[in-house]
């Protein structure tokens, strides 16, 4: 019998072809766009939950009473190891580790790499594979590193390379071999070897005076600590422990600002940078399911629509001694026929959208295989439960027909027009809605982007450059700059700790000699020489930024933005020239010798910050040359500096970036939404077309003998276009002025959550409903035209 059912169910399916694939490619349009964001929001559920004992792995930060003592990220470099050697029954193991990047180079290959100094206990507890090398004694040896298999294939050209060497520069320029002693195998996306970078070498603990770092030190905080709990351990249980570790051992000024607290690694990915990618699962969940429900009501509505035609198919059926129970289950078999080959349809989109999607959230989306077996029984379950639900209405109210009435052809049961009508209604609604949404998202990113930022970043390129912190390395630098500024093609060059993209060497309270330190200003420190803001056109407002020529006196001199002078109390740029400040931390007292314009140093997400600027020949810290170039043939430009580079630093890889490609990054999240917003755009679009398409079709091909008494008694063809047309477009502005509210309100709750926003206005919402309502009325013309044009004779003899 059901052999009998589905047989059925495919002629049917045939015989109206059209509508079979209107409504299967709406269908499964919805149905792949929500598998490749259940994909998504697997994979970041799926971050560090595959690490060995992944239930008792945590992350110790640091909460400080003031911000400006510490960074949340990083602890104490003493602590974990404190806790595991003092309370050994509650902590099972730990991990510490500090984060540099430097040349590692192989023969005639340089490159800047991301390194990661940390103890030896990294593989072990968490259960990182080596595919060579022994993973026991991997990280024993000061000398030794351990890389990954894209870091090995891109300086040997293969993955086998256990005993082979390769050469890592520390920050005073000297050069050191490294063996290397195992070859990561791949690794899941954890917040281990991807807290902040990506890293691609791993370096013992015992390279760290090499490099001259420190990882040891109860007063050193700059350090990521990590413990492994035992089983059965509340983290609750470590926090009386950790504190009373704090007081004991470090400094008083530490001990009463810094609280350490534990969060589990399984959350801390979702929970990390304010819940950023928390905030993006939901916001794209709920895309995708405005999407699967607009294709859902789509599909139930073409259903209910076209079930109206097949009332004399039922008639027969019956006087033939079909019974009821039959009738439903052939009506719920085509359905859910229908539903399961939009499901086979949406795996081939899914296949060919993939790479697209991932490029779009910025994250590979797993293969459509790669998922765990009980994953597969989702889209069946899905697929089975939207046909029963598509096809039960149409089964109950046509078998309940009585024989004669579906003869004839008459409905005895009222049609439910008001049902299909607020369904129609619902898509048009979720449509307007992403379309608002999907407009305001654009401006509110094009903001960010065509916004004056208070400097100019347009063919300023930024590279890193090799490290000699000494006084000697800043000379050096400094000389290197002035050659480079020679090219023809080069407007400016400055060395700098920073580049304009909001990543500082920290805050630092910033008060007047005399003052309360407790009232202090909390300041942005920017290291930079004197000619960074003649290279990013930051404007003066009063004074010199330092002096053209470096003179001793200069390392006692600062520039602050207006912000910071206004919160000192010079409101006059002016006053505030050859006054005297102090910062916490450094000893001296500082004139300031110059007030720039107020900028935005990092993201418009936030109020611009004080800011003051330290010269690199007091602090002998640097990072970055930042090259102006004249803009005529970047190309040319790029092949000029690269050649001089090459000349004055050989051996240091020239890895340059454009500064408004690290502007961008800052808006990865938004500019992520943003294709989101566009695809949605598009597909709910499509989605609402198809459906208006069909129920036209079948709307037409009922009422063929009503369009032809109309023309017989003479209607125009443009008379019967605006019967049709009238039906939606008032669905169409009901929707409307429905759906824009809503709007409303959710994009004023996203724009809260930024300082500089744009202003909602009508254009928005008066451009969806306007966009929404004539693709409508075209796609309504094209298909009644044709219809309304046909000779009367025909549409009567049908009857």
């Amino acid at each position: 019998m059901l052999k009998n059912y589905f047989k059925i169910a495919w002629r049917n399916i045939l015989k109206g072809r059209f509508y079979s694939l209107v409504n299967i490619i709406g269908l499964s349009a919805g149905i792949a766009f929500t598998l490749l964001i259940g994909a998504y929001i697997y994979g970041e559920l799926q971050v560090n939950r595959q690490l060995k004992d992944a239930d008792n792995q945590y992350i110790v930060l640091s909460k400080w009473k003031d911000p400006n003592m510490g960074y949340p990220l990083t602890t104490t470099a003493e602590l974990p190891r404190a806790l595991k050697r003092t309370y050994s029954n509650l902590v099972a193991n730990y991990y510490r580790w500090d984060g540099v990047s430097s040349t590692v180079s192989k023969g005639d290959k340089h490159f800047r790499e991301a390194l990661q100094i940390g103890d030896s206990t990294m593989l072990k507890m968490y259960g990182f594979k080596l595919m060579h090398g022994d993973s026991r004694t991997a990280l024993n040896d000061p000398f030794s590193v351990v890389i990954t298999q894209n870091i090995a294939v891109k300086y040997f050209g293969k993955t086998d390379i256990v005993g082979q060497t390769i050469n890592i520069e520390n920050f005073k320029g000297g050069k050191h071999d490294f063996t290397v002693s195992g070859v990561l195998d791949k690794t899941p996306t954890n917040s281990v070897t991807d807290l902040v970078t990506n890293t691609g070498v791993f370096m013992s603990a015992g390279a760290a005076n090499f490099m001259g770092r420190f990882m040891d030190g109860w007063n050193n905080t700059g350090i990521a600590g990590y413990v492994q709990l035992q089983k059965g351990i509340n983290p609750k249980q470590l926090d009386k422990p950790m504190l009373d570790l704090i007081k004991k051992n470090t400094a008083p000024q530490i001990a009463a600002n810094m609280t350490p607290y534990l969060v589990p690694l399984k959350d801390y990915y979702l929970d990390a940078g304010n819940g950023t990618v928390k905030r993006m699962i939901y916001t794209i969940s709920f895309i995708g399911l405005f999407i699967l429900l607009m294709a859902v009501i789509n599909f139930i509505n073409m259903c209910i629509a076209r079930s109206s035609t097949r009332m004399r198919e039922m008639g027969i059926r019956k006087v033939l001694g079909g019974r009821r129970k039959q009738l439903i289950w052939q009506f719920l078999t085509e359905s859910v026929l229908l539903v399961l080959l939009s499901t086979l349809m949406a795996m081939l989109w899914y296949l060919i959208g993939r790479p697209f999607f991932s490029d779009m959230v910025g994250r590979e989306v797993l293969g459509l295989f790669s998922f765990p077996l009980y994953f597969y029984l989702i889209p069946l379950a899905l697929a089975v439960f939207i046909g029963l639900m598509a096809g039960v209405y149409p089964a109950l109210v046509l078998s309940s027909l009585r024989s004669v009435d579906s003869l004839k052809g008459k409905l005895s049961i009222r049609e439910n027009i008001f049902t299909r009508k607020t369904l129609v209604a619902v898509q048009f609604g979720i449509a307007i809605v992403v379309l608002i949404s999907s407009f305001v998202i654009s401006q509110q990113t094009n903001l960010f982007f065509n916004a004056d930022l208070g400097f100019d970043r347009s063919y300023v390129v930024y590279a890193s450059l090799p490290r000699d912190w000494s006084k000697q390395g800043i000379d050096h630098m400094e000389s290197i700059s002035r050659e480079l500024k020679q090219i023809p093609q080069v407007s400016n060059v400055s060395l700098s700790w920073e580049i304009p993209d909001g990543a500082n060497m920290g805050n630092t309270p910033v008060y007047l000699p005399g003052a309360d330190s407790l009232r202090a200003q909390s300041g942005q420190i920017l290291t930079t020489d004197n000619q960074y803001a003649a290279t990013y056109g930051i404007s003066l407002k009063a004074g010199t930024f330092f002096t053209p020529a470096f003179s001793p006196g200069d390392e006692n001199k600062v520039v602050i933005n207006q912000t910071l002078a206004k919160s000192l109390g010079w409101a006059d740029p002016e006053k505030a020239i050859g006054r005297q400040l102090r910062m916490q931390g450094y000893p001296p007292n500082f004139v300031v010798c110059g007030v720039t314009k107020d900028f935005n140093f990092g993201s418009m997400k936030g109020r611009i910050p004080p800011i003051v600027f330290l010269n690199v020949n007091y602090t002998n810290l640097y990072r970055y040359f930042s090259v102006k170039l004249n803009g005529n043939n970047i190309q040319q430009s790029i092949a000029a500096l690269q050649t001089g580079w090459n000349k004055l630093l050989p051996g240091a890889p020239f890895e340059y970036k454009f500064v408004d490609d690290a502007i961008q990054k800052l808006y990865t999240v938004e500019l992520q939404l943003k294709k989101a917003a566009y695809l949605a755009t598009i597909l709910s679009t499509i989605i609402v077309l198809l459906g208006v398409l069909g129920l036209i079709a079948l709307s037409v091909q009922k009422r063929t003998k009503e369009i032809g008494i109309r023309k017989v008694l003479g209607s125009s063809a443009a008379g019967i276009s605006a019967l049709f047309l009238k039906d939606f477009l008032v669905v169409v502005l009901i929707a409307g002025l429905v759906a824009c509210p809503i709007a409303y309100l959710l994009m004023q709750h996203w724009l809260n959550d930024y300082t500089y926003k744009i202003s909602l206005s009508f254009q928005p919402f008066v451009l969806a409903v306007m966009i929404l309502t004539l693709i409508t009325a075209a796609i309504i013309v094209l298909q009644t035209i044709r219809a309304a044009l046909a000779n009367p004779a025909e549409s009567l003899r049908s009857e």
